[in-house]
C-alpha cells in the first residue's frame, strides 16, 4: 500500500506534537516537520525548498502565534506567522500542486451569536490574534485552491501551555481557583485534532482532491461548557486519579480583565466535519480523562 507523505509546519506546538505522536501508530503515514528553527515560515522560497526536499502529498500547517494577550502589543509578530506564514505555506503548496490543511481558530468570531457558529457565519474578530488568524484564512484561500481550513477552539493537551495544565499546576498549591463562568465554548484535545487531521489527510490522498473538501470546516469537541465548568471537570478527573484538587469559584469576565477581549460564545458546529470527512470528535469526558491521566502519571 502506498504511504501518504505529510509535511507539518511547526514542531513544538500542541497539534504538531500530537501529530507526531499519532502518526507513530500509523505506518502508512510518513511525516516530516519543519519550522522556525530551520527557516522563516513566511519565506515562500524557504518553505518551497523544504517541501521539495520532502516531497509530501499534503502539507499541514498548525504553526501559529498563539499568545493572545501579547499579540495586542506585538501585532507585527502575530501577523508575520498567522497571515504571512500561512500565505507562504499555501503558496509553496500551490506551486507543487498539492493540498494544504491549515489550522485556524474560533477567535475569528466576535462571540455575539446566541447559537453555535457555522462555517458560513461572517467573521468579526475582536482581538489582534483573531484578526491575524482571519487574515491567514483569507491568504490561504487566495493562494491555494486545494485548501482545507480547520477552525478549532479551546485546545488542550499533555504538551505545552494550556488551560488543563494550568489548572492542575495551580491546584497543586492553591485551595481555591477563580474561573470565568460567562464564556462558553467547546474544549478540544490536540490529540483528537491530530487524529482527525490524519484521517482527513488520508481521505484526501486516497480519494483524490474534490471541491467538496475545500473551504472552511469546524473541528471542535462536542461538549459545550464554560471555563468554570471545564475547570470543575478537570478537578473531578484529577481527584479520580488521586491528584490534589482545588475548589473552583465562578466569576464573571469583568472580574478577570485581560489585554485581549475574548468571545463570549466560542461554540462551533461541526456537522460539516462529519458530513464531508466522516469524522466525529470524542466526548470531553473521554478526551479529558486521557489528557489528565497522562499529565498526572508524568508529573507534568
Amino acid at each position: 500500500m502506498k504511504s501518504t507523505r505529510l509535511y507539518v509546519l511547526g514542531r513544538h506546538g500542541q497539534v504538531a506534537r500530537a501529530l507526531q505522536e499519532a502518526s507513530e501508530a500509523q505506518p502508512d503515514l510518513v511525516l516530516g516537520f519543519g519550522g522556525r528553527d530551520a527557516f522563516d515560515i513566511a519565506d515562500t522560497d524557504a518553505v518551497l525548498q523544504a517541501l521539495r526536499g520532502f516531497q509530501p502529498d499534503i502539507v499541514i500547517n498548525p504553526a501559529a502565534y498563539t499568545a493572545v494577550d501579547r499579540a495586542e502589543e506585538d501585532a507585527a509578530a502575530a501577523y508575520h506567522v498567522n497571515r504571512d506564514g500561512a500565505r507562504a505555506v499555501a503558496e509553496a503548496s500551490a506551486r507543487l500542486e498539492i493540498p494544504t490543511i491549515h489550522l485556524s481558530t474560533d477567535y475569528v468570531f466576535d462571540g455575539a451569536k446566541p447559537a453555535p457558529y457555522v462555517e458560513d457565519d461572517a467573521p468579526a474578530p475582536i482581538n489582534v490574534y483573531g484578526a491575524s488568524k482571519l487574515a491567514g484564512e483569507l491568504a490561504v484561500a487566495a493562494a491555494n485552491r486545494r485548501h482545507v481550513i480547520l477552525r478549532t477552539a479551546w485546545v488542550y493537551s499533555p504538551f505545552g501551555q494550556n488551560f488543563v495544565r494550568t489548572m492542575l499546576r495551580l491546584a497543586s498549591s492553591r485551595d481555591t481557583l477563580r474561573v470565568v463562568n460567562d464564556q462558553v465554548g467547546c474544549p478540544t484535545s490536540a490529540l483528537d485534532i491530530a487524529r482527525a487531521i490524519l484521517a482527513i489527510a488520508r481521505r484526501i490522498d486516497r480519494a483524490g482532491w474534490t471541491n467538496e473538501f475545500g473551504g472552511v470546516t469546524h473541528i471542535a469537541g462536542p461538549d459545550v461548557v464554560t471555563w468554570y465548568d471545564f475547570a470543575c471537570s478537570i478537578m473531578r478527573v484529577a481527584a479520580a486519579h488521586g491528584a490534589r484538587t482545588a475548589r473552583i469559584e465562578p466569576i464573571p469576565t469583568r472580574d478577570y480583565p485581560t489585554p485581549a477581549r475574548r468571545p463570549a460564545n466560542s461554540r462551533l458546529s461541526c456537522d460539516r466535519l462529519t458530513a464531508v470527512f466522516g469524522v466525529s470528535m470524542p466526548s470531553l469526558e473521554a478526551s479529558l480523562s486521557e489528557c489528565v491521566s497522562r499529565l498526572i502519571a508524568t508529573g507534568s
